[in-house]
């Protein structure tokens, strides 16, 4: 099923996002972990194709399993920054041959050493959003940045790329991470002023450990409110505490959206079937009083 068909029941959907294996010897479990996500019944599983300017060998193989094998619908992304135009027709093709009809077109990060772009690269989302639009009947996805872009000028330069990606042919949105959810609902008011009206899905991070928080900050600029790192700094020695922790701030977030309109919100799981698990628990009836 297309996302755009999923996101236009009204219902409150909660997806989630893996990301596939750095080498092929590992896929046998990365495939446990689609299974035990799948088990969760998301609205969608997302699966990333590289981190840091790389590329994944794995993703179509990944979204294969996702939908094809454990029957969620599957969101394969797809990056231009480290892929080459005959790349990235070469994948459209191979999503094609496996029914899968959902693509997150993403710049990427650019990779370290590589002068960006190259004769035969997209410089820009945008363009890659128009290239699968004009491959054929895919369902596209962007990304945006409640907080602002760190490449773009300014908020205003940031929501007038944004809506270039939308008039190219971008479907629906889906936020960076944040942890302030009033964050959001700025960003969503100024979007609407711009005329962006696509539907607009809040991007969750569940923080369970130290590291992963070092990661968000040093390579995003996400900003941590006081609340927040008080509770890193409470439990910061304390891993299981820190781990219920950051499942309960993530539960807090995502009760506060829905309860403020915000029906769409997806799990970075960081490929922690057990995390979004517990989320979804303590989300049991809510997530259901439609």
């Amino acid at each position: 099923m297309k996302i755009s068909e999923i996101l236009k029941k009204k219902e409150v959907t909660i997806s989630c996002e893996l990301f596939p294996p750095k080498k092929g010897s590992e896929l046998k479990k990365a495939h446990e972990v689609v299974r035990e996500t799948a088990e969760l019944k998301p609205a969608y599983i997302s699966v990333t194709y590289g981190a840091s300017g790389g590329i994944s060998e794995h993703t179509v193989d990944m979204a294969n399993e996702v939908q094809n094998k454990n029957g969620i619908t599957a969101l394969a992304h797809l990056t231009c920054a480290s892929s080459g135009k005959e790349k990235i027709q070469q994948v459209l093709g191979e999503l094609k041959e496996k029914h899968i009809e959902n693509i997150l077109a993403l710049r990427g990060d650019i990779p370290e050493h590589l002068d960006f772009p190259l004769p035969n690269q997209y410089h820009h989302a945008s363009e890659l959003i128009q290239e699968i639009r004009d491959f054929g009947d895919f369902c596209i996805g962007g990304a945006c940045y409640p907080e602002g872009h760190p490449e773009a000028e300014s908020i205003d330069a940031d929501l007038e790329n944004l809506k270039r990606k939308v008039e190219a042919g971008c479907e629906f949105l889906t936020t960076q991470m944040f942890f302030d959810n009033n964050i959001l609902y700025n960003f969503l008011y100024r979007a609407l002023k711009k005329n962006i009206q696509v539907p607009v899905i809040a991007g969750i991070m569940p923080v369970t450990n130290v590291n992963q928080i070092r990661r968000i900050t040093s390579l995003s600029g996400t900003v941590l409110p006081q609340r927040f790192r008080a509770i890193v700094e409470r439990f910061a020695e304390n891993p299981a505490a820190l781990k219920q922790a950051g499942i309960a701030y993530a539960t807090d977030q995502i009760i506060d959206l829905i309860a403020n309109g915000v029906n769409y919100v997806h799990l970075y799981t960081m490929n922690k079937p057990d995390v979004a698990g517990a989320i979804l628990n303590n989300l049991s009836e809510i997530y259901h009083a439609q």
